[in-house]
């Protein structure tokens, strides 16, 4: 294999690369959202065997109504809490509120935490993100690009390869085009006619 062949060939894998690179990175900043999910990522270690740090949690909104033990939420813990992120828990009990407003009190725990969470709670708005899908690992790019000089590598980079890889390859179709091209035909010499000289008639003898 010669050396521009393989040099088209590296180029060309590098399109493809950074194509892909950029579909993906346009999927996860879009699709989900497109499709009416909330994303959200496990950053703590409390879900741990049902959702490892860095997956990615596919929520809907649903209404609170809905909700029973066993869905997975993610909410904000009361202020008596003392959290002040949001958390992705396990909902273990669903109950009417002892106040008589009509409104259902919460308790939740961590999968891989011992005890229940020690606070209850309500929901104030009438609906609520549950947990319908989730994505290992993934999570970890939505964390990377949630810098912005990182995100703009991730989306600038892919899409500047593809733009020199395509001038490039314009430039040598342009070439190729001018070598192929039939060269002018060379201009007809044109000969002006050669008048030949009358003879010398002879000198008469004295």
């Amino acid at each position: 294999m010669s050396a521009a062949t393989t040099i088209k060939a590296l180029g060309n894998t590098a399109i493809v690369i950074a194509a892909v690179v950029a579909c993906a990175v346009a999927a996860l900043m879009f699709v989900p959202g497109l499709l009416g999910f909330d994303r959200y990522v496990i950053t703590g270690a409390s879900m741990s065997g049902t959702f490892e740090r860095g997956t990615l949690v596919l929520e809907r909104q649903v209404p609170v109504s809905d909700l029973e033990p066993g869905d997975i939420i993610t909410y904000l813990p009361p202020a008596e809490s003392g959290l002040s992120e949001l958390v992705t828990h396990r909902i273990v009990s669903v109950e009417p509120n002892p106040d008589g407003s009509g409104s259902l009190v919460f308790r939740t725990k961590g999968d891989a935490n011992a005890t229940v969470d020690p606070w209850t709670f309500t929901l104030a708005d009438v609906v609520q993100p549950r947990v319908e899908g989730w994505i290992p690992a993934v999570g970890w790019a939505f964390i990377a690009l949630s810098a912005p000089g990182i995100r703009m590598l991730a989306i600038g980079v892919p899409a500047a390869v593809v733009a020199l890889l395509f001038l490039r390859d314009l430039v040598r179709t342009s070439r190729r085009r001018d070598e192929e091209a039939p060269a002018p035909a060379d201009a007809a010499s044109t000969a002006l006619p050669v008048e030949h000289p009358s003879p010398a008639l002879p000198a008469a003898a004295p």
